[in-house]
């Protein structure tokens, strides 16, 4: 009757456990969903926030923002590592052609891993400074992230015309420009949800 009983207990505990962990779960989810409504790619956005979100709970407007922008610039590091790879091939090729094609694409996306980069460090150092200097921060988080925005969708749309490289290669390195494009557009949607809501706590008016 004993063992039964505990057989019964441990089967409650483990259902119970199960349970919470599910609701946990469901709620993290509704909870990066909703904060992901104002993005333009909300799956994405979901995707990326929602590791974090279940593993530490209801973050804040702002650590959501950091946390969008540091996948961003990840994704942005690992495309600079794959074109220098790609210009590394071409200049084993001796074709000057081919790596004019795609020098293009190697500053912008330089400049984009620095642009994140500043933005990064910028929103880090917002609301610790004083409110007086927020709205100089959010014009300068604001300016790189969209100029990052532009590199990645210049590089997008100019990208290397047929013949340059393999149509793998091309297609690789285009997608992995879009994954960025997306991540920042997003990234910039959640600083946005972040600084509307900031101003609003703070009684600090609309630049």
């Amino acid at each position: 009757m004993a063992r039964t009983f505990l057989s019964f207990l441990v089967i409650s505990l483990t259902i119970f456990q199960l349970s919470t962990i599910v609701e946990s779960r469901s709620r993290a989810r509704m909870y990066v969903e909703l904060q992901c409504r104002s993005a333009i790619y909300p799956e994405l956005c979901a995707q990326t926030l929602l590791p974090y979100v279940a593993k530490t709970g209801l973050l804040s407007p702002q650590l959501l923002a950091q946390i969008s922008l540091a996948s961003c610039l990840s994704k942005a590091r690992y495309t600079k590592i794959y074109l220098n790879m790609v210009v590394k091939k071409l200049n084993e090729t001796k074709n000057s052609a081919n790596y004019l094609a795609i020098d293009d694409c190697v500053h912008q996306i330089n400049d984009g891993v620095n642009q994140i980069t500043q933005s990064y460090k910028e929103l880090e150092q917002m609301g610790k400074d004083g409110d007086e200097n927020f709205m100089w921060h959010e014009s300068n988080v604001l300016s790189w992230i969209s100029a990052a925005l532009t590199d990645a969708t210049t590089c997008i749309e100019e990208i290397l015309g047929d013949g340059i490289i393999s149509r793998r290669e091309q297609a690789m390195i285009r997608a992995r420009f879009l994954n960025v494009k997306q991540l920042a557009s997003n990234s910039l949607a959640m600083f946005n949800r972040f600084t509307v809501r900031y101003r609003a706590s703070r009684g600090i008016k609309n630049p």
